[in-house]
């Protein structure tokens, strides 16, 4: 079996094929690994970084780095919750939050390249069963 390979490499062509398609549309405000960030405070902003290294995969070592990038390229900004001293909570800036249209349609780029040929009984079945292999990774990660 080599699934985990087939992971691999899919992530590491995509990764390559998501910088590309950013670059055909002049976007050099973000890398891919600092759209799937965007791509969470687009959904929800303002919250801990502990939701954004859970949502992303990152850890929390590996995300503090990228996130003082990313507030010193005026992207997002990071501030402290009132209810919880502890927590840093992080917002997205005008600048992000305008970039978003654009993220979407490298987004839809993206799943054109991935799911081309594939139906749309193809794709659900597909993506339940990534579903269930990060379940299954996320579910031994706890143990």
């Amino acid at each position: 079996m080599n699934g985990g390979f087939l992971v691999s490499k899919i992530k590491q062509l995509s990764d390559r094929i998501f910088e590309r398609i950013l670059a055909r549309h002049g976007i050099d405000a973000f890398n891919g690994a600092q759209g799937r960030i965007l791509y969470v405070l687009w959904q929800e902003d303002g919250v801990p970084i502990k939701t954004i290294s859970e949502k992303c995969g990152l850890a929390i070592t590996s995300l503090t780095t990228m996130l003082e990038r990313m507030e010193k390229q005026g992207l997002i900004r990071r501030v402290q919750s009132d209810d919880d001293k502890r927590k840093t909570l992080l917002y997205l800036t005008e600048i992000a939050k305008s970039l978003r249209d654009e993220a979407e349609i490298v987004s839809r780029q993206m799943n054109d390249v991935f799911y081309k040929g594939f139906n749309s009984d193809e794709i659900e079945q597909f993506e339940a069963y990534l579903d269930r292999v990060r379940n299954n990774l996320e579910e031994w990660r706890e143990t």
